[in-house]
């Protein structure tokens, strides 16, 4: 198992567009693994590469028993909205509630380069959603109402994680040619 730690808010990794991915290689492979087993040990429904301190366009998902990953992902949602609870293991312990599409059909491509298509409604919309926002350095709270991101800001700073250091990155002495750490 290979679990690894989580960014919280506050690390600018969180807050920088990812790049999309161009090597479907065994670096890619491990990194889908590391999120999947990250993203189960916390657990999560859904985590994406910048949480873990990469930055390329890829997230895994757990919803209804379904474990899943995309690589690349662009979204169609319906224009039906539906407000709900969310949350975020950058964000721990916190919950608000968010406006979201009720649908999305996500494109994009499996860890092997393979064209992929992933439709859903409600939870796994919602998550496809989320993962993808953070794929474009955005956290769900950016998208709460004015006076719910305020209680939001007054929760991560009475947090007792708000202020940690971030963790330490150590570099690899084994060439990475910018893909994952």
């Amino acid at each position: 198992m290979a679990v690894k730690p989580i960014r919280l808010f506050g690390d600018p990794v969180l807050r920088t567009p990812a790049e999309p991915v161009k090597d479907f290689d065994k670096e890619l492979r491990t990194l889908v693994k590391d999120l999947s087993d990250t993203m189960i040990d916390a657990p999560g429904v859904g985590l994406a590469a910048p949480q873990l301190g990469v930055g390329l366009r890829v997230f895994t998902y757990y919803v209804d028993e379904q474990l899943g990953h995309l690589v690349n992902p662009s979204l169609q949602l319906t224009d039906e909205q539906e407000e709900g609870d969310e949350g975020c293991l950058s964000l721990p312990g916190l919950v608000f509630p968010a406006k979201r599409a009720i649908g999305v059909v996500a494109k994009g491509f499996n860890m092997y380069g393979e064209p992929v298509v992933l439709e859903g409604t409600h939870l796994l919309a919602r998550c496809v959603q989320h993962e993808t926002d953070h794929l474009d350095g955005v956290i769900f709270i950016d998208r709460l109402d004015p006076d719910q991101r305020k209680a939001a800001m007054k929760a991560i700073r009475e947090s007792e994680w708000f202020g940690d250091d971030a963790p330490v990155v150590k570099d690899s002495p084994h060439p990475m040619f910018g893909k994952a750490l």
